[in-house]
């Protein structure tokens, strides 16, 4: 295996020193036949020494995070991103399908480190505060992904389906929602507002890119579907 190379559904490819690897509906790594993933949308390629993770893309954007959880960026049309990191994880949504796929690098320029966890009953990501109610909707959001073992794609469901899910109104579920991508929103997590201050409509996939690759949520976190369930916290 070379100095790079990449993990999508158990499968793996490797880049090569002085070329373009092309991700997307078609290229080096075909992801799937989405008519909502653009044809050319993610390029790995080496420059002056340092691996590159560029987005060519127009309308997609991309989260990019170490595995540890401990920095993530957006990247968004047109924005590239240093590859640094022993393991780097790229998730990405097309449509109603979220994609997942890992890059590993032999030559890591850091190391990753695994953040403390806080074992008390709300999570904290700098100031902000989740109750277990608002954890549990995140996680209801992010099921598919979290019972999912290794990289490929899922899809995410719909706020009916995910209220359903917790026993809970939909409006209950949408007023959840809504304070929770407030929250994030106002501590620079990118992508959760569209145009005019309005929520985005994707803030839905957003979310869980935010909440999966920060590990704000892990799979531990499923049992509260249950303990959670048609309770109304806050």
């Amino acid at each position: 295996m070379g100095d790079l190379a990449i993990d999508y559904c158990g499968e793996w490819y490797e880049p090569q020193e002085g070329t373009v690897f092309d991700i997307g509906r078609e290229g080096d790594l075909e992801v799937d036949d989405n008519p909502y993933l653009h044809r050319k949308f993610l390029q790995v390629e080496r420059q002056n020494g340092i691996w590159w993770l560029t987005n060519v893309g127009s309308m997609l954007s991309a989260t990019v995070a170490d595995v540890s959880g401990g920095m993530q960026a957006w990247v968004a049309p047109g924005s590239r991103i240093p590859l640094v990191f022993g393991q780097t994880r790229v998730v990405f949504t097309a449509g109603p399908t979220t994609y997942e796929f890992d890059v590993h690098l032999k030559t890591p320029a850091f190391r990753q480190e695994s953040p403390d966890n806080d074992d008390g009953g709300e999570t904290t990501i700098g100031p902000v505060q989740f109750t277990d109610s608002q954890k549990a909707l995140i996680v209801s959001l992010a099921e598919p992904m979290l019972q999912r073992d290794g990289t490929g794609f899922t899809s995410i469901p719909s706020s009916a389906a995910a209220a359903k899910r917790l026993g809970w109104a939909l409006t209950r579920f949408n007023r959840k929602l809504d304070n929770v991508c407030d929250k994030l929103d106002r501590v620079g997590v990118a992508g959760l507002r569209g145009g005019g201050g309005k929520l985005a409509t994707n803030r839905r996939a957003r979310l869980v890119e935010h909440a999966v690759t920060s590990q704000l949520i892990t799979a531990d976190d499923l049992h509260l579907l249950e303990t959670m369930k048609g309770k109304d916290e806050g």
